[in-house]
């Protein structure tokens, strides 16, 4: 059975609420929901956390031992040269995924210091980005 793990970064706990014309209304909740009962044959590991250290132990926790990680980190995307050494120093391919199109937002968000370690970056599609990532971590051998 595969393993994914996904990763979720400051403010992401108040999807479904938080400004719902970039990020929408669907929950992570359901996103797994949904997730699980697409993929019955994937175990599915979710954590979310705002504080940075968490995020590390978590790219740790699950980047030796599961087939694929998927990771928004965020606004730590932008700042972190933590997190990105964390990625570079796992094992498994970690997707970045943004909900909203980083490009089409303020300038400071256009670069990514955790996505250079990334096997790719979806974004701008916002949790369909999620279940793209998932199914081609399915197709992945």
């Amino acid at each position: 059975m595969r393993k994914i793990a996904i990763i979720n970064g400051p403010n992401l706990n108040l999807t479904g609420q938080r400004e719902p014309e970039i990020y929408g209304t669907e929950t992570f909740e359901d996103l797994m929901n949904d997730l699980r009962n697409t993929h019955p044959d994937v175990t599915l590991h979710y954590f979310s956390s705002n504080v940075e250290g968490e995020l590390i132990n978590a790219l740790h926790q699950h980047g030796f031992d599961s087939d694929g990680i998927i990771l928004n980190a965020g606004g730590y995307t932008h700042t972190s040269v933590a997190i990105a050494d964390a990625i570079k120093a796992i094992k498994c391919p970690v997707i970045e995924v943004h909900m909203s199109n980083i490009l089409s937002r303020e300038s400071f968000r256009h670069q990514s210091l955790t996505g250079a370690y990334c096997l790719g970056t979806i974004m701008g599609l916002g949790m369909q980005g999620y279940r793209l990532a998932v199914a081609y971590l399915m197709m992945k051998k």
